[in-house]
């Protein structure tokens, strides 16, 4: 009995579970334009403050795709338990508080939080030297990745396989905006992001997975990131 009820369950499974309670926090601050030299200043004489807290994964300004003077960090946590405990930290971290929080929330005009975890295919990857990175996010049709996981990754796959970018990590939005999908790509410059991606457009293995891909694709968007110094990942 049991054994057809799972079988049942599982046909309405709108992907694999997520057996790994680790999650990623995606934070977005947009800037007022006169401060973000002096933002980003604080940010990098104290980040060693946050950091001390919870892992930070990457921090970048964006450099193109959307509103300018921009930062995006992504931040790992073990679980949402973990992620609970470090901000109640923080919030009793007067050092931080007086040092970064208090002089910086006067610089920030927006903030922005999304809660993501690796798609179960993708182990993060870090890249072999100092680069540019593009976080490129798809808005996928409703249904989750039993409706369009597998074209996705076909596509994904494409492209590495080929060698014209490398991947970095696969995200898959559990709050914020659902159906949604980042895609951390590094590469070692601007120019040969560009040339690859025109070579992929050319390739008749590429142009196949990403037609079928599209199918599900409401919307894309990307934005070309720059590794800020103080950054793990450059």
């Amino acid at each position: 009995m049991l054994s057809t009820e799972l079988e049942v369950c599982s046909s309405f499974a709108t992907g694999p579970r997520q057996y790994d309670g680790t999650l990623y926090e995606f934070r977005t601050y947009y800037l007022k334009p006169s401060k973000m030299n002096e933002f980003l200043e604080n940010t990098k004489k104290n980040i060693h403050l946050r950091t001390a807290h919870s892992e930070l994964v990457g921090y970048w300004s964006v450099e193109f795709g959307g509103r300018m003077n921009k930062v995006f960090h992504i931040w790992k946590y073990d679980n949402f338990a973990h992620r609970t405990e470090v901000r109640k930290a923080l919030a009793k971290d007067k050092e931080w508080q007086e040092q970064y929080l208090i002089p910086n929330l006067a610089l920030i005009d927006k903030q922005e939080s999304e809660i993501t975890y690796l798609v179960p295919w993708c182990k993060p990857e870090k890249p072999p030297k100092e680069g540019i990175y593009e976080l490129a996010t798809f808005q996928m049709k409703p249904g989750g990745p039993a409706l369009w996981g597998d074209p996705f990754k076909r596509a994904v796959h494409a492209h590495i396989n080929r060698g014209y970018t490398k991947l970095v990590g696969v995200f898959h939005a559990e709050y914020g905006v659902l159906n949604r999908v980042h895609v951390l790509w590094w590469n070692e410059s601007a120019d040969s992001r560009a040339a690859g991606r025109h070579q992929s457009h050319e390739d008749p293995r590429v142009v196949a997975a990403v037609r079928e891909s599209v199918n599900f694709l409401e919307s894309q968007q990307n934005m070309l990131l720059i590794p800020m110094s103080f950054s793990p990942l450059k």
